[in-house]
Parts: C-alpha cells; sequence; structure tokens
C-alpha cells in the first residue's frame, strides 16, 4: 500500500482518524522501518496521535496486521486456476505461498492457528474443493488444507526468521562451518555435509516441498479409501 505523505514528528493539525488512514500509515512503518519498529505507540506518534484514539479502531497490534494482510489479499491478482483437481490444489496452495510470501512481515501473525484475512478465502475455498475434487470427505479436505497452512507457514517462518539473522552483523560466523568438527564415526553424514550444510539448508525448496506434501496427502487419501473398500469386500453382509 502506498504511503500518502505520513512523516513522524510533523506539526500542524493531526489528521482525523479512520481504519484507513491508521493502515496507511501502519504500511509506510513496514515500507520503511521494517515490522520490528511497528507499534501502536510507534504509529501514535506517525498519526500525531495517541494509543488509545487508535484503539477506537483497531483492537491491537495482531488485528492490525491481519487488516494489513486484508488490503493486501484484495489487491493480490487472482489467477485462474487449472480444472484438473490436482494440478488445481498444487497451484492454489502455491497462491497461498505467493500471497503470503510478498508480505516480510508476515511471520508476525503466524501464531494465528488459521488464515482469517476474509479477502483471501477464496485461496482457502480453492484448497478444499480441490481436495474435494481430488476424492476426499469435507472433513479430509479441510484437514488437508490445515496440513499445507503448516507447512507454508512453517517454511516462510523459518525463511524470515534466517534472513533476519544473517542480517544481524554480531550473528555468529561459527554456526556455518560447526558441521566440519563433528566427530566422523558419531556423525558421518553430518560430517560429509560439512560446509555444504548453510547452502543446502538455505536453498528455496518451497515447491518441492509443497509437491511431496500434496503426493503424501492424496497416497494417504488412497490408503484410506483402499482401506475401506477391503472391509466393504469382507463384510458378509455386503
Amino acid at each position: 500500500m502506498e504511503s500518502r505523505g505520513h512523516r513522524s514528528g510533523r506539526t500542524g493539525r493531526p489528521p482525523r482518524l479512520s481504519q484507513e488512514a491508521i493502515l496507511v500509515a501502519a504500511q509506510h512503518i513496514l515500507d520503511t522501518e521494517g515490522p520490528e519498529r511497528l507499534s501502536m505507540r510507534r504509529l501514535a506518534r506517525e498519526m500525531s496521535s495517541t494509543a488509545m484514539a487508535l484503539y477506537h479502531h483497531v483492537q491491537d497490534k495482531d488485528e492490525l496486521l491481519l487488516l494489513l494482510l486484508d488490503a493486501h489479499a484484495r489487491r493480490y491478482p487472482r489467477p485462474v486456476l487449472p480444472s484438473e483437481p490436482r494440478t488445481r490444489l498444487l497451484a492454489a496452495a502455491q497462491v497461498l505461498h505467493d500471497l503470503l510470501a510478498d508480505c516480510p512481515w508476515i511471520v508476525e501473525v503466524l501464531s494465528f492457528d488459521d488464515f482469517v484475512s476474509e479477502s483471501s478465502l477464496w485461496v482457502v475455498e480453492s484448497i478444499v474443493d480441490a481436495a474435494v475434487g481430488c476424492g476426499m470427505t469435507l472433513e479430509d479436505a479441510v484437514y488437508a488444507y490445515r496440513v499445507i497452512w503448516h507447512y507454508t507457514t512453517g517454511e516462510l517462518a523459518i525463511r524470515v526468521s534466517r534472513e533476519r539473522a544473517r542480517a544481524r552483523p554480531e550473528r555468529p560466523e561459527y554456526r556455518e562451518h560447526a558441521l566440519e568438527f563433528l566427530d566422523s564415526v558419531d556423525f558421518p553424514r553430518l560430517n560429509a555435509v560439512g560446509r555444504q550444510w548453510a547452502r543446502l539448508t538455505s536453498r528455496d525448496d518451497h515447491r518441492r516441498g509443497l509437491e511431496a506434501v500434496v503426493a503424501g496427502l492424496l497416497e494417504q487419501e488412497a490408503e484410506v479409501v483402499d482401506v475401506m473398500t477391503d472391509a466393504v469386500r469382507a463384510c458378509p453382509c455386503c
């Protein structure tokens, strides 16, 4: 969201508070100072107001970030998804990842155990619908969505945390080379990886992992169907 010229420490008549104005100011802080600087107190200074006045429009920082996510989701282009269910499931799950990855501050709201941004519920609907199209019951489709959600948010949280750690000048250098000094008898594989560990563990393997998650979900569903089919065949009354 573009800034509309809000500046810290400005003088003059305070702007009229509204949820829209608050979101614009919050986005400006995120863009120019980073998520670690965003707080209700800092936002109040940005708007020449008080934190108490902001609470009339936004409940707390968590709601503020979810509103920002919702605004981002409204602007996010909605792609045409494939018709084949498995391909659509993968595509919708990738959209979920890409939508969240566009917000480097998203890790701040990943403690929420669901994707509650109203404007992005179409992504959730697409994932659940595609899972049903793959033969899952509605209950199992919701389970599939939650597995994908946990994988996606976990991957993003680790990525953001790693990038923040690397940006710190005091970051310990020895961690990248610690595996070189492991005992080759007790840890033969890790010792062999050695210096390659940092490179291998920082690669963007999200898509590869997503395909493995979806494949595992569908294989699990097929096994359930096979068990149920065998049970029906074995039933003497059938």
